[in-house]
């Protein structure tokens, strides 16, 4: 399992704040944790991290996970001190009512929580109808606009209170799991790297604005022009009553990382994964991706320039998008070993058009 470093590097970088366009704190730690063991550690105009080993070599193997998380935008400060806001990324409003939040200011994090009308309140009709987040507002115990406005701006991001708990023998939950947990995966997979021989360049970057259109990644990826490139990111765990196994498949916490097999998915590329894998003994899951264009940094990362060889490993996740998601650290394991030891393999040679291996 990881060491006690690992473990608390997971820790401190999932109790940063970063909604998607505001990332800063998640790559000041993503970044200080690789730089004693990388050729170079650095932070590009959008905020992606990139760490570099062996930045000589012709081949270019580049590694993307995004730690930029679902929030919220200040909008309206009312004259009775209450702060209204915009979703920042995929929210779902039925988490949202009595949220602890954090708001991102120049000065630190405001606390307050999400309010809306009390249920003892609401006709008949309204407690059966999810609230739209036009009737919520946040309050953070002010009495007035002007003491709002001390303390906080029009434009401040918002992010859910940080909140990392390790619970049972293997697991953990904390709001921003999605994406953390894989830039997590691509630091402890850097480490590790940085201890082989390689025969590839490989980057290890850390994407942001995922969760507004995959934007980070698109710049990224063209300023570092790679052959091969892998995603991570969180997949639905099905270990749970009423989700579809037949339309999503059968994923279990804890039964090892999710590899696919889509449009996104270079066929020879997933194969050599999976010998690598099959031979080093390491758990995984499979999965036929719901949809094949879209919904990580994969599909941006393929096309690329001329195109890359791609393959998406996934972290199965129970909660998605909310401020309870829980991972299992036995398949962020597992995912750093499929990763080190393919990448250990790799010549710099092979030819990744399908039919042609």
């Amino acid at each position: 399992m990881f060491n006690s470093k690992s473990l608390k590097f997971l820790e401190d970088f999932m109790m940063t704040s970063s909604p998607s366009g505001y990332e800063m704190e998640a790559g000041k730690v993503f970044r200080s944790y690789l730089s004693d063991c990388c050729d170079e550690v650095k932070a590009d105009v959008l905020g992606n991290s990139i760490a570099v080993l062996n930045p000589g070599a012709k081949t270019r193997v580049m590694l993307a996970g995004h730690y930029d998380e679902i929030g919220f935008q200040v909008v309206y400060i009312s004259e009775d001190g209450l702060i209204y806001f915009r979703p920042n990324g995929g929210i779902d409003k039925l988490n949202v009512p009595s949220s602890e939040v954090e708001i991102l200011t120049p000065s630190g994090r405001i606390p307050g929580v999400i309010g809306k009308k009390p249920i003892h309140l609401l006709k008949d009709a309204e407690r059966s109808k999810a609230l739209e987040l036009t009737d919520m507002w946040i309050d953070i115990g002010a009495e007035s606009k002007e003491e709002v406005l001390k303390v906080v701006s029009v434009g401040d991001p918002i992010a859910m209170r940080s909140n990392f708990r390790f619970v049972g023998q293997n697991r953990f939950y904390s709001k921003g799991v999605d994406d953390k947990i894989g830039a997590f995966i691509i630091a402890e997979t850097m480490k590790a790297l940085s201890k082989r021989k390689l025969n590839v360049a490989v980057y290890g970057v850390g994407t942001v604005q995922e969760e507004v259109g995959t934007r980070g990644v698109e710049t990224a990826a063209f300023a570092i022009d790679p052959q091969i490139g892998f995603a991570l990111d969180v997949g639905f765990a099905t270990d749970l009553p009423d989700i579809p196994k037949k339309q999503l498949g059968d994923v279990t916490l804890g039964a090892g990382p999710i590899l696919t097999r889509s449009c996104d998915n270079n066929i020879v590329l997933g194969k050599i994964m999976r010998k690598v894998a099959d031979a080093k003994k390491i758990p995984y899951q499979e999965s036929a991706a719901h949809r094949a264009t879209g919904g990580t940094d994969t599909a941006k990362l393929q096309m690329t320039r001329a195109g890359v060889a791609t393959a998406l490993i996934s972290i199965p996740n129970r909660y998605m998008h909310s401020q309870v998601e829980m991972c299992d650290l036995r398949d962020a394991e597992g995912a750093v070993k499929i990763l080190t030891e393919t990448i250990a393999s790799l010549k710099g040679t092979e030819s990744f058009i399908p039919g042609e291996d």
